[in-house]
């Protein structure tokens, strides 16, 4: 079975509500009202996951049978679920929790056998090959940076780069381009705020209302080209990366 993947790059959009303009895509993506989903809510650092899982519920308004994975039940609810969600937060607090309860690899059997997967923020990050450009903190040590690798090129959500008067840190381009200078031979998409990946049926596409974009190393040289909504990125999933 083809793998199943919706990745988006933040739970929100501008001023929107939660998940407002990612639900009905969501909804149309699983197109089940009364599927139940695993949602791994490792990514949220005050480990209130009942109450992130609520909120889950709440913005999704179809009838889901939303169910709350834990470290002792992880096992049992991913194995069971129709669906896997996985929410944003903290990436090395997500990936951590995710090889420490071994469900990284249960994620990784259940989607590669055609099971759909739904990551928003630190849950898209990880779909990539490694969290190596995720923008956040490592707050938290994982076992490994290698991540569930669905995709073989890497992930930056929330993506932008507007440089700030009188701020003399990294813009993000800069942190992604020292990225690819050490690994010349990966790719970077990078996905701006009501952007998301989808994959089905062996195609994959940007979908959302504004453009993203797409690093690489050619020859030592930092390539960043744009990527416009409904680009076909089926050759991100063949054996030539470009």
């Amino acid at each position: 079975m083809q793998q199943r993947i919706l990745a988006f790059s933040s739970s929100k959009t501008g001023n929107r509500g939660y998940l407002e303009t990612a639900a009905p895509v969501i909804d149309n993506f699983l197109n089940h009202p009364k599927s139940t989903i695993a949602f791994i809510p490792f990514a949220s650092v005050n480990n209130d996951y009942e109450a992130y899982t609520e909120k889950l519920r709440t913005a999704l308004l179809a009838t889901y049978n939303i169910i709350t994975v834990t470290h002792d039940n992880a096992t049992k609810v991913i194995a069971a679920a129709d669906a896997i969600m996985v929410g944003g937060g903290n990436t090395f607090k997500l990936l951590h929790d995710m090889y420490t309860t071994t469900s990284l690899q249960l994620v990784q059997r259940k989607v590669n056998t055609g099971t759909p997967y739904i990551g928003w923020s630190a849950g898209a990050n990880i779909t990539g090959a490694n969290i190596c450009t995720t923008n956040d903190m490592p707050i938290i040590n994982p076992t490994s940076f290698d991540a569930l690798g669905f995709f073989r090129f890497q992930i930056n959500p929330h993506y932008y780069n507007i440089p700030l008067q009188d701020f003399n840190g990294e813009t993000r381009d800069q942190r992604l381009e020292e990225f690819l200078q050490l690994n010349p031979n990966n790719t970077i998409i990078a996905l701006p705020e009501g952007t998301a990946l989808l994959l089905q049926k062996g195609s994959l596409k940007l979908i959302g209302s504004t453009a993203a974009f797409i690093l690489t190393n050619k020859n030592n040289t930092i390539l960043k080209r744009k990527l416009e909504v409904g680009s076909e990125l089926d050759y991100l999933i063949g054996n030539n990366i470009e």
